[in-house]
């Protein structure tokens, strides 16, 4: 059984607000979960699509250096994407332009794919959203197979607020697990609480919400429960990646032997869940650019925690 990621792999030049110093970073949201779940020793297999070009060719070493199963979709254009990410040395935040392509042709997917992971610019950016919406709605029409989203919102490439919407709405209802975080609720719905629209997606059909809210921590929504878990403390060098790092370890810890994922039925096991998916997105905070974490080293972070919180006797 395989979980299948689609969408963009990108260079992020990473743009140092305090001293207007450049680097680049291969990366793309769908690419660093791929790279994120097979740190996490799941065998996933990504879909994307780069041109023969300079930011190409790193993307391509990136992704050879990886390990990651790559299946390189062909692409009319030709053009591979690149972020610009506005990094404010002082706080670790990012904010982003985009020069982006994404125009995947021949979207088929192997008999044995149980999971289908998507999102962010490959959601929106036409024409690859499309047939991106049409692969996930025809494979969740299988029985046993499901679909992942994660929104990661980015406003710079399609600033149309209600045509943004409405393509992500489109795959929200074929989903069974949305990510979405605090801020990219606020500009998809400005009305409404992050909780109120995730509650709105919710309606839509997934069967598990979850928003992150960075040195907050995350929120966990199912039909009959709602959970928050506060972040652990770190030191952050960036934020880019971290979203990501949580979403591979949020599939990785409800994937189950056979590809499926079990949505958790108690508030116990959201709490486990979520604390497992913090931690995850602290430790890449630590790091500069996307960096995941393994298992080994969530797992050491965790029992440092735990260890921490215990309570001393003499």
């Amino acid at each position: 059984m395989t979980t299948i990621v689609i969408g963009e792999a990108l260079v992020d030049l990473t743009w140092h607000t305090g001293t207007a110093h450049t680097v680049p970073h291969p990366g793309g949201s769908p690419a660093n979960v791929a790279v994120g779940l097979h740190r996490l020793g799941q065998p996933a297999r990504l879909m994307t699509c780069w041109g023969d070009d300079p930011p190409g060719d790193l993307v391509r070493a990136h992704l050879d250096s990886t390990g990651v199963r790559v299946h390189r979709l062909p692409s009319a254009s030709g053009r591979t994407t690149i972020a610009v990410a506005y990094l404010d040395d002082a706080t670790g935040s990012a904010r982003y332009d985009f020069l982006a392509t994404w125009d995947p042709q021949d979207i088929h997917l192997p008999d044995q794919a149980t999971l289908v992971h998507t999102g962010s610019l490959a959601a929106v950016v036409e024409p690859g959203a499309t047939r991106i919406a049409e692969t996930c709605h025809t494979h969740r029409s299988h029985p046993g197979r499901a679909v992942s989203l994660d929104l990661n919102v980015r406003p710079a490439v399609l600033p149309d607020r209600d045509t943004y919407r409405t393509r992500t709405e489109r795959l929200v209802a074929v989903a069974d697990l949305v990510k979405a975080s605090d801020e990219d609720l606020a500009w998809l719905y400005p009305d409404l609480t992050p909780e109120a629209a995730a509650q709105a997606l919710f309606g839509l059909g997934p069967r598990l919400a979850v928003i992150t809210r960075g040195a907050q921590g995350a929120t966990a929504l199912t039909a009959e429960h709602q959970i928050t878990v506060p972040a652990p403390p770190t030191h952050v060098v960036d934020t880019i990646g971290a979203g990501d790092a949580f979403q591979a370890c949020l599939l990785d810890t409800l994937l189950q032997p056979d590809g499926t994922i079990h949505i958790p039925t108690t508030p116990a096991e959201l709490e486990t869940v979520l604390r497992r998916c913090v931690t995850a997105g602290s430790l890449t905070c630590a790091r500069a650019g996307a960096q995941p974490p393994t298992g080994e080293e969530i797992t050491a972070a965790l029992a440092a925690e735990d260890s921490s919180l215990a309570p001393t006797t003499r």
